[in-house]
């Protein structure tokens, strides 16, 4: 190393340990002062009630702030409400010690994002970060220090209402978009503008078997670490300031109370220094899991590695008698209260207390122009153009256009599920984004045509967090009668339809992912009208759309795309904006496929790609192997070729750095982004291996006519894996190395590699 980096590193080592001791310092001297009721009453994180995401609720905070039982408060809104409590915990409490504000920003403030699935789908790290950053700037303009995000649960079952809150199906992805976003809350901590990150559900939440919220996960530990924890892991390399446990058992132990998930590997295998805290009721959730009572839970949780209780209050009520019959020790309640107290140190908030309650930000940092402008941009690069027959996107501006569908004119649904802070009546439908985008040119009908399902008691289950789906009491033929006779007058049809925002989401699996058959009827009517229809897509999953596919001649998927959402659509639709997003999940025929992912294993009878049906081979009688629409998936209003792949040594050998390249030409003729994606496949291993992994990608933008050279590298640490007996390493032989613009459509070249 040169002198002069040398003397960096060596500085920047000095200063961060010397941050350290002085923290150390400090806390330690709080803690002599602390009495043992102070300590535990840092772990204890109530719920505020202003925004309610749970059923328990917390009681007497006030009076739990004064004597120093409350160590943060979650889902209080607005910077006047936070700083009248922070001023009781530091004038009013007898050691003045702050207190963390923390809500759920899951993607986006007020101005709000994509669903995350959705925006994984832009493949744009930046994106994804500034998204992360805007999000922190404005909840920090309102009082708030800490989100309990990012989710980076990787997810292969679309029951799972919760897949719409992750980044998808793969794990490399999924830690790219863990550590954009932490990087995008946390900054340095040297701001008002960043906020502490939380990683969740620590771990394998988005395993659920049967893809039922809540349910248990059981797998084997060398698929556990291959395919669902390096997103986690990421979360730690990226210096997330704390993790959040997950409410699922795995292998039999709930993840609450699993010592070999929260100290073995998260503590002392990855290095994490921060704090863990419960999901909302997680510990209390426990006695349901039959692991004792409420006494003898909370001392498992705290034995395991939790340092903070959400809502529960299992550790405030317990821990004291806990400690004096010996079932916890001294020095487990001091460390979960000193990680804390860091938490709280990092964040500068002993040294202002104040620091995220300035009110003249709260007047311009929240849903500002600029915030919105940035949303709606980023939410036109999420949508997934999933088909277009013979070019019939992008619109021409002019013409009669029929606007059909129950989530055409729908403000409450455009952000999608978890978007507590939102100003829902705000968001922009999509009727309002096409009339004041395009409606000085383009003639605009609209109607409903159905409700969202046909089962009244369906729609109220799925309408969460007081989100109207405005149902209309007339008969469904009525409805498409009139939204028939309007579709006969337009020269091009668009129905919005699909799920809700709250038939994805936390508590809202799905057996049937397919689009409830009362919209599908209406579809149906308006493509007997011969007019030319476009379906655009609202989802939080993975839909099961072979019919749709197989019928509609233009489908584009625009998941929920936050406030902005009518305005992106029009982007998309009339042409200003070319889509480029790719699916993160694999898209199934039908739910009997599920679980469907494209790393799987080939199996001892594998079926050849493309083929149905073969005897004694690993198929199905009724329906192919092929999804509907393949992982990486996604077309544009131009079209992209690819070279053959290039390799720089077809023989590597050791720890050697081996090049692939690709030539991409857009042959189309409009400029557009393309996603290139890296696959590898180890053909020989010592233990079965996916078909392919995703290893790398990179977001091009080409003009018309215009060609790049797209160069991966790659090492053999690309080639590692966690084998069956948890040792970690790769074994020479053959690999595939594939780009190419889907899982499915790649180029390929083989190497030896050998050591």
């Amino acid at each position: 190393m040169k002198k002069w980096l040398f003397a960096i590193a060596v500085s920047v080592v000095t200063n961060a340990s010397a941050q350290d001791a002085k923290m150390k310092i400090f806390i330690d001297g709080l803690m002599k002062k602390m009495t043992i009721d102070e300590k535990i009453g840092q772990l204890n994180l109530p719920g505020s009630g202003d925004i309610v995401t749970g059923q328990a609720q917390s009681s007497d905070i006030g009076k739990k702030i004064k004597e120093g039982k409350v160590g943060g408060l979650f889902n209080i809104k607005t910077v006047a409400k936070i700083k009248d409590v922070q001023r009781v915990a530091v004038e009013e409490s007898r050691l003045k010690i702050p207190m963390l504000f923390g809500m759920d920003v899951i993607h986006g403030y007020e101005t709000v994002f994509p669903i995350p699935l959705g925006l994984s789908c832009s493949w744009d790290m930046q994106a994804v970060k500034r998204s992360a950053q805007i999000a922190a700037k404005e909840a920090s303009a309102d009082g708030i220090n800490w989100t309990f995000s990012p989710m980076v649960d990787v997810c292969r079952d679309p029951r799972w209402g919760r897949i719409s809150e992750g980044n998808g199906e793969d794990p490399y992805l999924g830690a790219q978009i863990a550590k954009a976003m932490i990087q995008g809350y946390q900054g340095s901590f040297s701001s008002n503008q960043n906020i502490m990150a939380c990683v969740k559900h620590y771990a394998m939440y988005g395993a659920a078997e049967a893809g039922r919220d809540y349910n248990t996960t059981d797998m084997s530990y060398s698929r556990m670490f291959n395919e669902y924890m390096p997103p986690y892991k990421a979360g730690v390399e990226a210096g997330a300031g704390s993790f959040m446990a997950s409410f699922n058992d795995v292998n039999g132990v709930p993840a609450t109370a699993n010592k070999f998930l929260m100290t073995d590997v998260l503590r002392k295998q990855w290095g994490f220094k921060g704090f863990v805290v419960t999901d909302y009721t997680g510990i209390n959730e426990m006695i349901d899991h039959g692991m004792g009572n409420l006494q003898t839970v909370s001392a498992l949780a705290l034995k395991a590695g939790i340092h903070m209780d959400m809502v529960g209050e299992g550790l405030l009520t317990t821990l004291k008698k806990s400690l004096q019959e010996g079932k916890v020790t001294q020095a487990e309640i001091d460390n979960a209260c000193r990680l804390i107290l860091e938490a709280k140190y990092k964040l500068g908030l002993f040294e202002n207390p104040y620091k995220y309650c300035d009110e003249n930000r709260a007047k311009t940092d929240v849903y500002n122009a600029a915030n919105r402008a940035e949303a709606r941009k980023i939410a036109a690069d999420c949508f997934v153009l999933l088909k277009n027959n013979n070019g019939l996107l992008p619109l021409k501006k002019s013409g009669t256009v029929a606007l059909i569908g129950p989530l055409a004119d729908n403000s409450e649904n455009m952000p999608g599920t978890w978007a507590v802070a939102a100003r829902f009546s705000e968001a922009v439908t999509v009727l309002q984004g096409l009339t004041e985008t395009v409606g000085d040119k383009v003639k605009i009908l609209t109607a409903r045509g159905s409700n969202l399902d046909a089962d009244s008691l369906f729609e109220e289950r799925a309408g969460m967090f007081g989100k109207s789906l405005r149902r209309d009491t007339r008969p469904a033929a009525t409805m498409i009668a009139e939204a028939v006779a309007i579709a006969k007058q337009s020269d091009v049809v668009v129905v919005a339809a699909g799920e809700s925002a709250e038939m994805s989401g936390e508590s809202s699996s799905r057996s049937n992912i397919e689009i409830p058959q009362v919209q599908k009827d209406l579809i149906e009517a308006l493509l007997k009208t011969g007019k030319p229809v476009v379906l655009v897509l609202f989802t939080g999953r993975p839909l099961a759309i072979k019919w749709e596919s197989e019928n509609v001649p233009a489908i584009l998927n625009v998941w929920f795309g936050g406030s902005e959402t009518g305005y992106a659509v029009s982007d998309v639709l009339f042409g200003d904006v070319n889509p480029s997003g790719k699916l993160t999940t694999t898209w199934p025929q039908n739910v009997g496929q599920v679980p469907m992912y494209y790393a799987h294993k080939s199996t001892g009878r594998p079926l050849a790609e493309g083929q149905w049906f073969q005897k004694f081979r690993s198929n199905y009688l009724d329906v192919s192997n092929e999804p509907v629409y393949p992982f990486g998936y996604g077309l544009s209003y131009t079209s992209f070729s690819y070279s053959d792949v290039k390799v720089s040594s077809t023989i590597p050998k050791g720890n050697q750095t081996v090049t692939a390249s690709v030539v991409v030409t857009n042959t189309g003729s409009r400029t557009g982004k393309e996603v290139v994606q890296l696959y590898i496949r180890d053909v020989v291993g010592a233990n079965t291996r996916p078909v392919k992994e995703l290893k790398g990608f990179e977001k091009i933008e080409l003009k018309a006519g215009e060609s790049k050279m797209v160069t991966f590298k790659i090492t053999t640490d690309d080639l590692k894996y966690y084998h069956a007996d948890m040792t970690y390493g790769w074994e020479p032989g053959d690999f595939e190395i594939m780009i190419g613009s889907s899982s499915k459509d790649v180029k390929k070249a083989i190497v030896n590699w050998n050591k």
